[in-house]
C-alpha cells in the first residue's frame, strides 16, 4: 500500500477519534458542573490541560471560564485540535482516499463535518445533545468502516489510528482527574471526590462496565485499574494496546510474539509490562508519573509507526 494512502486513513481514524473524545471531556464536565456546590464553581482549565495547549488557550482567550474553553476545544477553527478542525482534517484526508475508503465512510464523514460546522453560525441550544450526537457520529462512522471496508492493510491503519488515538486521550483525562481536578486534599473521599470519579468513568463510557464487573465502590484504584489494565473493555488502554500491536502484525505479516523491527519490538515491551503491572505498583510507582511516561512511550509508538510506514526513504543505489 501506497504510505499516502496508508497515512491518510490512519489520521482519518485519528482525527475522529480526537473529535469524539474531546466532546466526550466537554460534555461530562458540563454536567458535573450541574451536580456541585457553586463555591467551588469552574473546573474547566484541567480540560484545557489534558490537550497540552494551555499556553494558547490563555493567550487568545484568557480566563478558562465555560464559555472559552467549550469554544477553544469545539469552535475554534485556528485551534487544530478542536472538534472542529479535527473534523475538517479528517474531511480532507477522506478526500484524498475516496477510492479506498466506502462510500458510506465518506458520506458519513461529510454528514458529520457539516453537522459540526452548522453549529459555528447556530450554537446549539442544548449542549448535551450537540455532544452526544458528536459521539454517536463518531461511532457510526466506526461502524460503517467496520461493516462496509475490507479488514485488510487499509482498515488495520485506520484501526491502529484509531485506538493509539484511544488510549492517549485516556490516559490523558486519567492523569488530569487524579492530578490537578480536585479542588483540594481535603476533598479525597468525599461525594464530591466520588462524583468527579463517577465522571471520569463516564467521559470514557466506563461507568456502566465498571458496575457489571461487580465494582460496586468507586475508588481511585478501581477506576484506574479498570481503565488502565482492563483486558476486554474497549477503552481501557491495556485494550488499545493489543488492538494496536495485533493490527502492526497484521499489516507486516509477522508471526505474532515474534519482532521484526523497532516498532514490533517497542510496542510487544510496552504491553508486556503493562500486562505484567499490577495496579498497586502503579500507585506505588505514583500515578501521575506512571501516566507521564505512558503518554511519553504512545508518542514514541506514533513516531515509530510514522518512521515504519509512512516516512520516504531514500532509493538504494
Amino acid at each position: 500500500m501506497l504510505s499516502r494512502v496508508a497515512d491518510s486513513i490512519y489520521w482519518l481514524n485519528r482525527y475522529i477519534e480526537r473529535a469524539e473524545n474531546v466532546a466526550r471531556f466537554i460534555d461530562v464536565n458540563f454536567q458535573l458542573m450541574l451536580d456541585i456546590p457553586n463555591q467551588l464553581l469552574q473546573q474547566w482549565q484541567p480540560l484545557v490541560l489534558t490537550t497540552g495547549d494551555l499556553e494558547l488557550f490563555s493567550e487568545r482567550y484568557g480566563e478558562p471560564s465555560a464559555e472559552n474553553v467549550i469554544q477553544f476545544l469545539a469552535f475554534d477553527c485556528q485551534y487544530p485540535n478542536s472538534i472542529v478542525s479535527c473534523l475538517r482534517f479528517a474531511r480532507e484526508n477522506a478526500r484524498s482516499i475516496r477510492e479506498i475508503i466506502s462510500s458510506e465512510m465518506w458520506e458519513q464523514v461529510n454528514e458529520f463535518y457539516f453537522f459540526v460546522e452548522g453549529a459555528i453560525a447556530n450554537p446549539p441550544q442544548d449542549l448535551h445533545d450537540f455532544f452526544q450526537r458528536i459521539k454517536f457520529s463518531s461511532h457510526l462512522f466506526s461502524g460503517i468502516m467496520d461493516a462496509t471496508m475490507s479488514h485488510g492493510e487499509a482498515w488495520h491503519f485506520g484501526h491502529m489510528g484509531r485506538m493509539l488515538e484511544r488510549a492517549d486521550k485516556t490516559s490523558r483525562i486519567l492523569d488530569v482527574k487524579y492530578f490537578i481536578l480536585l479542588p483540594s486534599v481535603t476533598d479525597v473521599g468525599t461525594p464530591l471526590d466520588e462524583l468527579s470519579w463517577m465522571a471520569l468513568l463516564k467521559s470514557a463510557s466506563a461507568y456502566e462496565m465498571y458496575r457489571k464487573r461487580g465494582l460496586h465502590r468507586i475508588t481511585p484504584a478501581g477506576v484506574a485499574e479498570f481503565l488502565i489494565l482492563d483486558r476486554q473493555f474497549p477503552r481501557s488502554i491495556n485494550f488499545c494496546l493489543h488492538q494496536i500491536e495485533s493490527s502492526i502484525y497484521q499489516i507486516n505479516g509477522s508471526p505474532l510474539g515474534d519482532w521484526h523491527n523497532p516498532l514490533e519490538k517497542f510496542i510487544g515491551q510496552m504491553r508486556s509490562q503493562l500486562e505484567y503491572t499490577t495496579i498497586d505498583e502503579i500507585f506505588q510507582f505514583g500515578l501521575h508519573e506512571f501516566l507521564d511516561r505512558l503518554q511519553s512511550n504512545l508518542n514514541q509508538i506514533g513516531n515509530l509507526i510514522y518512521e515504519t510506514f509512512f516516512a520516504l526513504k531514500p532509493i538504494n543505489k
